[in-house]
């Protein structure tokens, strides 16, 4: 593997800072990484990765493997200069084997060994040791390799020279303790799009994913950076300009990266890094940049006479509607809030954010100024399309349809008056509706039918959305307004469950749905509250006994197991159950099934969204043709 030839800080055993012993961690691994299910999963391969990732940061590393090995086992290798082997001068023992076994140990307290990291709190490593059943770390360093084996936190061999080599690096094996975990199952998808992001944040830096299982390997670099990265987002969203406008500078040790292009689409999708960390909670970075875009947009409109002067300023809303930006900080002493990391607190970053994004957009907006002028006009547009909707929201609370008293005539609301203990069954079509009315427990079960398809708010403005009967209802229903009216302290029902035939028609029924609560009411699926039932779709009546059936491959099971005279009726909708057969099936606590919804990624889901949803017809064939292995029925 090639290396960049960078000057770096040495790293040396006696940079190892040790801060405390491990312990508690496989008796609460959760404080550590989460869960023990596919989610913490994850984070032990993003431990072990974070570590290859900081030696690219340094340019000590140009190309990172990682494998799912057949066995569950997972492998990490770099080529960069191999963790220190030496003995460590205050505790002994060799420095890889303390960064194994001690928790808070690590290259990363001194400033020294690394300028800029994401695994700050140094738990990493250790917690991956800790939590595995079998870790092997080879090092390569100094023409040798250095090999150590532990087993849930504790070595099981010394150190040992295992032979000789002409390249440096380390990688890392291990296998999830199944004490722990349980079951191993690696969310594939997820761990593709996790270093597929990683390659875009590090240009030039090379990820190889090789899942051995399935026989796949997928490769990453990408030298544009973050810019491809947003051409590639804006490229779903109908882009207003060419190219990406890149952005890049350094002051006080901090280096800054910004890439944004605007598009034709009515919602901005905006993301900040910290240290290749997504800060999904945003930070200074993030209030620096758009506090900043929306002063310079506005001077620069009305230094070029683009807004008048009776004009009002146009706010931060309209000048990012349509905007896809990516920001990404690179800081030596980054200020998370707490192990998660999701919110960058450093104040000083917020000026320098700034400042560089001014004084290059005048630049760029110097050679481009058509450009600037499109974008203007745009966010004009947005700004008019706000004023409309406040004024329809205005006008709507004098009648009383979007009141939180006018609910609307065709919700059959429950009698329970606590949200906690109440539902709400989001269903499609009036006929469906009516089985529900009357299937329900009427004591805590609301209903609201929707009629048809539901606007597709990916390509609606705010206006529209609020001109339409059914989405209209659907926010009166759900209480808690949207935009700068949301509140979830009036969320009328904890539970909001759309429920939709097992059909294609039904999938996109709740795709249709879903793009409202996540473009909308994103906050509601974050704190859980919105689920999707799964009625059936086979009704099997064998001899007096009736089963319902989920799929194809449930009944193509079930008529394996159970020969004989079977009666196999398929339902079509929702509509032809009558009320009992869907309080048993789907209604029932005891017995329905419900998928929770959440957004473990919300770059990754907004990229779904803007894909199936979006005007792109092709994009949304080829995305649902690559993932028809998880896909059951999507309409294209």
């Amino acid at each position: 593997m090639a290396k960049q030839a960078q000057k770096t800080p040495a790293y040396e055993a006696d940079q190892i800072k040790v801060l405390e012993d491990l312990e508690p961690v496989r008796l609460r691994p959760g404080m550590y990484i989460g869960s023990t299910g596919q989610s913490g999963l994850m984070h032990l391969i993003e431990e072990v990765v974070d570590n290859s990732i900081d030696e690219a940061l340094v340019g000590e590393c140009s190309e990172i493997h990682v494998t799912i090995h057949a066995d569950n086992r997972v492998s990490v290798t770099d080529d960069g200069r191999g963790m220190p082997v030496g003995i460590h001068s205050e505790s002994g023992v060799p420095a890889v084997e303390l960064v194994m076994t001690t928790l808070h140990a690590g290259g990363k307290f001194d400033n020294k060994s690394y300028h800029v990291s994401g695994g700050l709190h140094g738990v990493g490593v250790s917690v991956v040791n800790a939590l595995s059943e079998h870790l092997l770390v080879e090092v390569h360093r100094e023409g040798k390799i250095h090999r150590q084996e532990f087993a849930r936190g504790e070595k099981l061999t010394e150190l040992e020279v295992a032979g000789e080599t002409d390249r440096t690096g380390t990688t890392t094996t291990f296998l999830p303790d199944g004490e722990i975990f349980g079951e191993i199952n690696y969310n594939m998808p997820k761990l593709s799009h996790r270093l597929r992001e990683l390659s875009y944040l590090n240009g030039g830096l090379t990820i190889i994913l090789e899942n051995e299982a399935a026989s796949v390997t997928r490769k990453f670099q990408n030298k544009g950076g973050i810019a491809s990265f947003v051409a590639e987002l804006a490229g779903k969203k109908e882009p207003l300009h060419p190219k990406p406008i890149h952005i890049q500078g350094k002051e006080s040790g901090i280096e800054i990266e910004i890439a944004m292009q605007w598009t034709g689409a009515y919602d901005d999708s905006i993301h900040a890094f910290a240290n290749n960390i997504n800060t999904v909670d945003g930070g200074t970075h993030l209030t620096g940049f758009k506090s900043a875009l929306t002063k310079y947009m506005n001077d620069y409109g009305r230094d070029k006479k683009i807004l008048r002067k009776n004009d009002s300023n146009l706010r931060g809303e309209d000048i990012r509607e349509g905007l896809v930006a990516i920001i990404s900080v690179k800081i030596p002493n980054p200020e998370f809030e707490g192990q998660t990391k999701t919110k960058l607190g450093n104040p000083e970053v917020a000026s320098l954010v700034g400042g560089i994004l001014q004084e290059q957009l005048t630049l760029f907006f110097g050679k481009k100024p058509k450009i600037a002028r499109t974008v203007i006009e745009k966010s004009v547009g947005a700004s008019r399309a706000r004023l409309a909707a406040a004024k329809a929201r205005k006008m709507a609370r004098r009648k009383g349809p979007l009141a939180a008293t006018a609910l609307p005539g065709k919700l059959a609301d429950c009698s329970n008056r606590d949200p906690a203990s109440s539902e709400l069954f989001i269903v499609e079509g009036d006929s469906a509706g009516g089985s529900a009315k009357q299937g329900r427990d009427r004591n805590f079960q609301a209903i609201l039918p929707l009629r048809g398809k539901v606007l597709n708010v990916e390509k609606a403005r705010l206006p529209k959305l609020l001109d339409n009967a059914e989405i209209k209802a659907l926010i009166t229903a759900v209480g808690t307004g949207i935009r700068e009216e949301f509140s979830v302290d009036r969320l009328r029902y904890h539970k909001l469950i759309i429920m939709a035939d097992a059909d294609v028609d039904g999938a996109h029924i709740c795709t249709l749905i879903l793009t409202f609560f996540f473009r909308y009411l994103q906050k509601l699926v974050e704190e859980g509250y919105v689920y999707i039932a799964k009625p059936p779709l086979y009704q099997v009546k064998n001899g007096k006994k009736i089963v319902y059936l989920h799929s194809d491959e449930e009944l193509e099971a079930y008529r394996k197991e159970h020969s004989g005279n079977l009666t196999v009726k398929r339902f079509k909708g929702l509509g032809e159950m009558n009320p009992k057969e869907l309080w048993d099936t789907t209604m029932n606590p005891e017995d329905r099934i419900l998928k929770k919804i959440e957004i473990r990624d919300a770059l990754e889901a907004d990229e779904i969204f803007s894909t199936l949803m979006g005007s792109d017809v092709a994009q949304r064939r080829d995305f649902i043709w690559e993932n028809s292995d998880k896909i059951t029925s999507l309409d294209i």
